[in-house]
């Protein structure tokens, strides 16, 4: 009788164990993957806040400067997060080529601070036919604007 009763006890032991070492790890894999449903959360958040138009006028003879070799629009932050008015926070592509010489600047006095309502000037270094149609695609945080012109 006593022989049932210890191994009663010894196999209560081991599966006491095994539980708590299987609690273990689900309590830390839930812990983890709450933390990453987190993090996305607010990647999207932001994502989803982001918002900018391109607001030039295309029909304008402004936007391509054939003797400077510039391309310059105007973008408003039509969103309501506050962004960073630098090159590092705007993919450019001009006729589907990744544009890396430009400048932006937050009008009409600078700043590094690009809030709602405001316009950044955009101007970008890059040779173009003349006479011809041209696409410029800008990407902010995600949100992607196209603007077709003609120089």
């Amino acid at each position: 009788m006593a022989s049932v009763s210890v191994s009663h006890l010894i196999l209560f032991i081991a599966s006491m164990a095994i539980a708590a070492s299987v609690a273990g790890v689900f309590t830390s894999s839930i812990g983890e993957l709450s933390n990453a449903v987190s993090e996305q959360g607010l990647d999207v958040s932001s994502d989803v806040r982001t918002d900018v138009e391109i607001i030039s006028d295309s029909g304008s003879d402004t936007i391509y400067d054939s003797g400077a070799n510039t391309i310059t629009v105007h973008v408003k932050n039509t969103g309501s997060e506050t962004l960073a008015p630098v090159p590092g926070q705007i993919d450019v592509f001009v006729d589907g080529t990744f544009a890396t010489d430009y400048t932006v600047t937050l009008e009409p006095d600078g700043g590094n601070s690009w809030r709602p309502g405001e316009v950044v000037r955009i101007e970008i270094n890059r040779n173009l036919d003349l006479n011809s149609d041209h696409r410029l695609k800008l990407i902010v945080n995600g949100d992607e604007e196209v603007f077709e012109f003609n120089t």
